[in-house]
């Protein structure tokens, strides 16, 4: 499993693109892989204020229902709303076309972790 090292990490296992002042989210390839094949995405709503470590977003799988939660805070300004036709995106695609929500950064952001300090917690 890939760790691309220009994402940062939750300890719930989302990743978090910064760039700039817009922050882009979804989950990691290890979140997908325990979750199995997903089924359902419900994306926030564009508009919407978040605070980091809120759910803002829920994937369902055939195993489980799962919220996702906010590495950062701030404005959702974006959904993926491919994923609204084909969830399994987040599966095939879980770095690239699988995100699920942009977000102008506002306050607050949850401990975030770098490539090598996300792999060492999956290993323990």
């Amino acid at each position: 499993m890939t760790i691309p090292a220009d994402l940062k990490y939750t300890k719930e296992h989302e990743w978090v693109r910064i760039d700039g002042d817009t922050a882009t989210f979804g989950i990691s390839d290890h979140a997908q892989e325990a979750l199995g094949d997903i089924v359902f995405v419900e994306l926030p709503e564009v508009g919407r204020s978040i605070d980091a470590g809120e759910a803002y977003a829920v994937v369902e799988s055939v195993k489980a229902v799962s919220d996702v939660y906010a590495p950062v805070g701030g404005e959702v300004i974006e959904v993926n709303e491919a994923l609204e036709g084909e969830p399994e995106l987040v599966n095939t695609d879980p770095y690239g076309a699988g995100w699920i929500a942009k977000v102008s950064i506002g306050d607050g952001q949850v401990e975030l972790l770098n490539d090598d300090e996300y792999t060492t917690f999956l290993e323990e």
